[in-house]
């Protein structure tokens, strides 16, 4: 049996993107806002408004380097602590990480002079430390700082 195709003509494919044309697109209103008549208006929802959670600057390129290793949610420990409000804390403060000896007693306060040194050579700073990577980059520390001064 064979079959025969039919042609498509210009009015079916008039016909199909009428049928089509409102999918997806929700209730569409006048240009006074008001529902047109063809949507039902007791289907109509609105929505409530969230207001998004405040978040901090975004990271910097040069911060993909930290966040191989620490996050940046209170209490979210990786190999390195967390690094949310690091910011004026006392180095090795952190409750719920195992710090090393050397940084416990280091008596360092986290302010932009401590973390622009320690980011250029944890190790030279703070010999037996754990943390052994740093950012060379000057501008790359400056815009690490800056960011790590936003997380709260």
């Amino acid at each position: 049996m064979t079959m025969r195709r039919r042609p498509v003509t210009l009015a079916a494919i008039t016909m199909a993107l009428a049928l089509t044309s409102g999918c997806g697109k929700g209730e569409q209103n006048d240009a006074a806002g008001t529902p047109s008549p063809t949507q039902n208006a007791a289907a109509t929802t609105v929505a409530p408004t969230v207001a998004p959670a405040v978040a901090a600057a975004s990271p910097p390129p040069a911060f993909a380097v930290c966040a191989s290793c620490h996050a940046v949610v209170p209490g979210q420990n990786r190999i390195g602590p967390s690094l949310a409000g690091v910011y004026g804390r006392k180095a090795a403060s952190m409750p719920g990480y195992a710090y090393s000896p050397a940084l416990k007693n280091a008596g360092i306060v986290w302010d932009d002079a401590a973390l622009d040194r320690w980011l250029q050579g944890p190790v030279q700073m703070v010999p037996g430390t754990k943390m052994v990577i740093g950012l060379s980059d000057p501008q790359g520390r400056k815009s690490v700082i800056e960011y790590l001064k936003t997380l709260k």
